[in-house]
């Protein structure tokens, strides 16, 4: 009698480690390709037990004892699927997932060359305000250097004080403090331009206007999010340059 005792007693305490090597084999598919479906995961409730599919779109799932589990499988792009099955009545489940319906993901091309570039020789679009048409906006306003820039396409100056005539020069929309002022490459203000007076540049000692229009932060600095504005001065030449310029107004006033 005690060794019919002794033998049931261990017969019992082997199902639990036998049970704790059990596992559950997965295959998830694409429902109308057929194809595995790499990298899909799935989660075995309750416990919590997940994995990952391999490059053939199959999984194993360690199932600690027998009974009800719910086990879930998701994959970008698809339909999450809940599939309810009873261990140790099955083993090994085929999961087919269908794509999901107005979720598909735009496309993002990533190019590359095998040449080693710095950021400092890649090209960048800069518009340039050089010669007769800068000439002619400073005879407009030749102490305003807004007029510069005014006039230019995705440029707005923006007066932001009228008593002391400080402007913001805004870039595609963006706030005054995302434009960076340059004056012959190196940023005025302490590299902060908005809120500043533009008035204290002098117009008429500009050789050209360079616009960056887009982000140039990489090369100038955070201030430069929504572009940057170069103000590069007139050369020093061995004759010497004489300027005169006179306004006038239908009033019979004179300046």
């Amino acid at each position: 009698m005690k060794s019919l005792i002794v033998s049931l007693w261990l017969t019992l305490s082997t199902i639990p480690i036998a049970w704790g090597q059990s596992s559950l084999h997965v295959l998830i598919q694409d429902a109308e390709t057929g194809k595995p479906l790499i990298g899909a995961t799935a989660l075995l409730n309750p416990g919590r037990i997940g994995a990952a599919a391999d490059t053939s779109g199959r999984l194993v799932l360690a199932v600690p004892t027998a009974g009800r589990y719910a086990l879930t499988c998701s994959f970008v792009g698809y339909q999450s699927q809940t599939d309810s099955l009873t261990l140790p009545d099955q083993d090994s489940l085929v999961v087919q997932l269908r794509q999901a319906e107005g979720e598909e993901l735009e496309e993002v091309v990533v190019s590359s060359t095998r040449s080693n570039r710095s950021i400092d020789d890649i090209p960048t679009r800069i518009e340039a305000i050089t010669g007769e048409e800068l000439a002619e906006k400073a005879n407009m306003r030749p102490g305003d250097i807004r007029m510069q820039l005014n006039e230019s396409t995705g440029i707005q100056v923006q007066q932001t004080s009228p008593v002391s005539a400080n402007a913001n020069i805004r870039i595609q929309g963006l706030d005054g403090r995302y434009t960076q002022i340059l004056q012959d490459g190196l940023p005025l203000y302490s590299g902060f331009a908005a809120g500043l007076s533009i008035l204290q540049i002098p117009p008429l000692n500009l050789r050209q206007v360079e616009v960056i229009k887009g982000s140039a932060s990489t090369l100038y600095g955070g201030g430069a999010i929504a572009g940057l504005v170069n103000l590069i001065t007139k050369r020093p030449t061995e004759k010497r340059e004489l300027s005169f310029m006179a306004n006038g107004t239908t009033a019979g006033a004179s300046i």
